[in-house]
């Protein structure tokens, strides 16, 4: 498949006429080609008015045509090939095996909704029978299922190429909830944003749907973007990225005429707490553990282990000992950009030079232009307390250990966190009353609790929460990753006496569709 530098509306691809963006390899600094001009309000207002052409017609398909649409989208991103696992590689500076695994992720996302649109719970049918008898008053038949909002902008991720960008999980889960979506592709990733956007483009293209199904954009700055948002058009929002970036679209979202919701998952430190049972039998591992988990894809991850909290004594030594000796063996890391990498310099830098903070230890430095050196740091619960900058995220390999005086002072410090996306609990079966005063705390604080683990790794699955209370999520009610995402981008509705030959079929008399339903208040195949 050859990469032209176009942006894709609808069924057409152009060049836009903004200002030209291109890709850096972050390995060896060099621009890449093509360049890839942005779009400007013509090109918003062409791709926002097809989505919403499309709305009607798409949201109406069948499960059947709707999930094989996600499926098609997912073998047409499998027979790109080789030229896009190569092209990921280069613009990302990510090995190729995380790439492919990253690939597999992102078609296996696509056919997860896939089934979970056969299935059909999504739509959550219920009916509740007229009861014309009913005393003193007789009840109306009504009947509700969920719909779609409409068309959905979807922003790019920096951090995952392919799972979180173009064909991610934000436009597989919006696609199977019935809304057309309009991308936003990254920067930092324009090559390979256009060789995903052909193939799900070729996928509307072979199941027959309305062109408007899918668009996708390019443009610098914020220009493209805060339109997007803007647009009357488009009736919710998916995005991954910097908290700074995830407040200024919800601002728009929130000024809009009609207001509209923003899945943003922006900053999380993911706390680990090392109980004291766990530390006075597995410290030395456990620090060895952390730092594989830390420096993974030079911490590049949502999920990245950037606090940890444990009780001061020989134990936590014993910890940052081992956690020391492991993270001065660590390489340096090709960052994903330029930008990213002048962050997370800066970030450590500030840690540093921070007199409430001491150094632990720093990873090796690299050859190349832009690779982070892991970095670790400590400091005490009271200097913690001081020291609101102490909370913010450094992206990347780097992590902050905060040493409590007691068990209590730990509670304490968790009650003060913001919201996150994990957080860990490191424990033995004698850690087992702390862990139970800890639990409700961080189920007020974060969306998924880890014991024993790493949070690094998100798993896609039914069960899976990726989310949480601001900061890291501006909706703690929902998750972007897991068959649950769906929920972003849809809306009930409620049929009250109408014809059978008017009712959607997922609410129709006899079940044409097979559907788990709500009858009377029993749910069963009814």
């Amino acid at each position: 498949m050859t990469i032209s530098g176009e942006m894709l509306i609808g069924a057409s691809a152009l060049r836009g006429s903004e200002r030209e963006i291109r890709a850096v390899n972050p390995a060896t600094g060099e621009k890449m080609e093509p360049g890839y001009a942005g779009g400007g309000a013509a090109e918003v207002d062409r791709a926002c008015a097809l989505a919403a052409e499309a709305f009607d017609s798409y949201r109406e398909t069948t499960p059947e045509q709707r999930a094989g649409f996600l499926e098609a989208c997912a073998q047409a991103i499998m027979d790109i090939g080789d030229e896009l696992i190569e092209r990921a590689c280069a613009e990302s500076g990510l090995p190729r095996g995380r790439v492919e695994g990253e690939r597999g992720r992102t078609v296996g996302q696509l056919r997860l909704f896939a089934g979970v649109v056969r299935e059909g719970s999504w739509l959550e049918a219920r009916i509740d029978p007229a009861m014309p008898e009913r005393q003193p008053l007789p009840r109306s038949d009504l009947r509700q299922r969920h719909i779609a909002l409409g068309p959905v902008a979807v922003f790019g991720a920096s951090n995952f190429p392919l799972a979180f960008s173009v064909g991610g999980g934000d436009t597989a889960s919006a696609f199977a909830a019935g809304c057309p979506v309009v991308v936003k592709a990254h920067s930092a990733h324009p090559g390979t944003s256009e060789l995903v956007g052909r193939a799900i483009q070729s996928a509307v293209r072979t199941c027959g749907l309305h062109e408007g199904v899918f668009s996708m954009l390019f443009g610098s700055g914020g220009t493209v973007g805060s339109a997007l948002v803007a647009d009357p058009r488009i009736k919710a929002v998916g995005f991954t990225g910097s908290r700074s970036g995830g407040t200024a679209l919800m601002k728009i979202a929130a000024n809009r005429p009609e207001p509209i919701p923003v899945h943003a998952e922006m900053s999380s430190i993911n706390p680990v707490f090392l109980l004291p049972g766990a530390m006075a039998r597995r410290a030395e591992g456990i620090g060895k553990g952390f730092v594989g988990s830390l420096t993974m894809g030079a911490g590049q991850f949502c999920t990245n282990p950037g606090l940890v909290l444990g009780v001061e004594g020989a134990q936590l030594d014993a910890f940052l000992s081992s956690a020391k000796a492991a993270l001065e063996a660590s390489g340096a890391q090709t960052m994903l950009t330029p930008g990213i990498y002048d962050a997370y310099t800066q970030g450590v830098s500030r840690l540093a030079n921070n007199n409430r903070v001491e150094t632990v230890a720093q990873g090796q430095t690299g050859p190349g232009p832009y690779q982070g050196r892991p970095a670790l740091f400590t400091t005490t619960a009271a200097h913690f307390a001081e020291d609101e900058t102490l909370l913010e995220e450094v992206f990347g390999a780097s992590s902050l250990v905060v040493r409590c005086p007691d068990v209590q002072t730990m509670l304490a410090v968790a009650e003060r966190l913001e919201g996150q996306l994990t957080a860990t609990i490191q424990m033995e079966p004698d850690d087992l009353e702390m862990a139970r005063q800890l639990v409700p705390v961080l189920e007020r604080k974060v969306g998924r609790i880890l014991v024993n683990g790493y949070p690094t790794g998100v798993e896609v699955g039914h069960a899976m929460v990726h989310g949480g209370p601001y900061p890291s999520t501006s909706d703690s009610r929902t998750t972007s990753v897991g068959s649950l995402a769906i929920r972003r981008f849809l809306r009930p509705v409620c049929y009250q006496d109408f014809p059978q030959e008017l009712l959607p079929e997922a609410l129709r008399d006899g079940n044409p569709l097979g559907l788990w339903r709500r009858t009377d208040g029993q749910l069963g195949r009814n």
